[in-house]
């Protein structure tokens, strides 16, 4: 029996026949989508990793364990794809059968045919957030933990320990507690900094005292730092004299909790951070006038914002699947690369006014979602 044939059901039956078609004819195109934009991002990622991951000197499990916790940061950017690419082809192909037609003309209303498609647009509203804030961090830190933990015993079989992985000049200036670190390089593989000097500030800004020394570990146990051959001392803030210099051996300062992960957070991207981490720099250095800032809480909020890209897909797929001529569904898909180039140049344009400041970094991770969610809503006013 035709679809088309149901119609003649009573009002209720009608909806919920419409709601399950929509919806199963809607699915069948979105698992397929999904599907096959995973398995070209797993290829790519294969092609981009393997070699160096067994050039690493990784096993067969880590191989295996770092692609399986690596894909879940994938979905921030297959998700939207697949489901701009999954209404446009199916929407399409009902405007193209004259399905929809045969909906409205029996008086049913867009909204309503297309009202199971929002209520997944809002489940999976919800389940991009749950990604952004707890899985998507979870696979981009472990996975870059994984790598890191491969580069590094290679390095370590041929160079000394305190080289390996070492960052240069690592400067940490944390207002919060008024102290300014600074090491003349840091090892992630020891975990120690060489060339290590702490500053104490007072309200001011002004030297109380001063911690030197030639190596410094945070203790994993304690969460403390401990300093090795060193000297404290003791400043007058008003004329920056030396009062009092007290030479050490080895020296554990509880106070001194700083994570050095953090202190070393802007040598990444703001694309390479993960949402944990983007809150962690933003609680950290809300104070601070860095030059950077803007770029990562631009980046910040754009993740919580990007949340709401389900709705916004949505809004744009229907107006652009249900009018026009009735070609093949193709015509559809191809639309959405267009729609996705336009978001591109969007957030490009929001990230370089929001990373220089010109503009809020909230309002320059607004207005791409709000100028595309503006669109949608104008165009499927105009067809209802």
């Amino acid at each position: 029996m035709s679809f088309s044939s149901g119609l003649s059901r009573d009002w209720v039956g009608r909806l919920n026949l419409i709601d399950r078609y929509i919806l199963r004819e809607w699915l069948k195109i979105f698992g397929l989508v999904l599907g096959a934009t995973l398995g070209l991002l797993l290829m790519q990622a294969l092609y981009d990793d393997f070699r160096d991951l067994l050039e690493d000197g990784g096993t067969s499990g880590d191989i295996l364990f770092y692609f399986l916790i690596s894909m879940p940061a994938s979905f921030s950017v297959v998700l939207p794809l697949a489901l701009l690419v999954s209404l446009l082809f199916a929407l399409g192909q009902l405007h193209r059968n004259n399905e929809i037609m045969a909906m409205r003309t029996a008086g049913i209303g867009l909204i309503r045919i297309t009202r199971s498609l929002w209520v997944c647009a809002l489940l999976l509203c919800g389940v991009s957030g749950w990604l952004t804030a707890s899985v998507i961090p979870w696979s981009i830190e472990n996975s870059r933990t994984l790598r890191d933990r491969l580069k590094f015993e290679k390095d370590g079989r041929t160079s000394p320990a305190d080289q390996v992985g070492a960052v240069k000049s690592v400067a940490f200036d944390n207002q919060r507690e008024r102290r300014v670190w600074f090491m003349n390089r840091y090892s992630p593989y020891t975990g120690r900094g060489y060339g290590v000097s702490v500053t104490e500030l007072d309200a001011e800004r002004r030297e109380k005292t001063r911690l030197l020394a030639r190596e410094a570990w945070r203790d994993p146990d304690r969460s403390y730092w401990i300093f090795k051959d060193g000297q404290e001392i003791w400043l007058d803030p008003e004329t920056g004299e030396t009062m009092r210099v007290v030479f050490f051996a080895e020296k554990a300062v509880p106070h001194l909790r700083e994570d050095p992960g953090l202190m070393r957070v802007f040598d990444r991207k703001p694309n390479d951070l993960s949402f944990v981490e983007l809150r962690t720099i933003l609680d950290y250095f809300e104070l601070d006038d860095n030059p950077k800032l803007p770029l990562y809480a631009t980046r910040y909020y754009a993740l919580w914002l990007d949340t709401l890209g389900p709705l916004i897909i949505l809004a744009l797929a229907i107006p652009f699947a249900v009018t026009g001529v009735r070609v093949n569904p193709a015509v559809g898909v191809s639309k959405s690369l267009g729609l996705f180039v336009l978001y591109f140049l969007l957030v490009k344009a929001s990230y370089a006014l929001g990373g220089r400041d010109v503009v809020s970094p909230f309002y320059a991770a607004l207005f791409p979602n709000a100028a595309m969610l503006a669109v949608g809503l104008w165009l499927f006013i105009r067809i209802r």
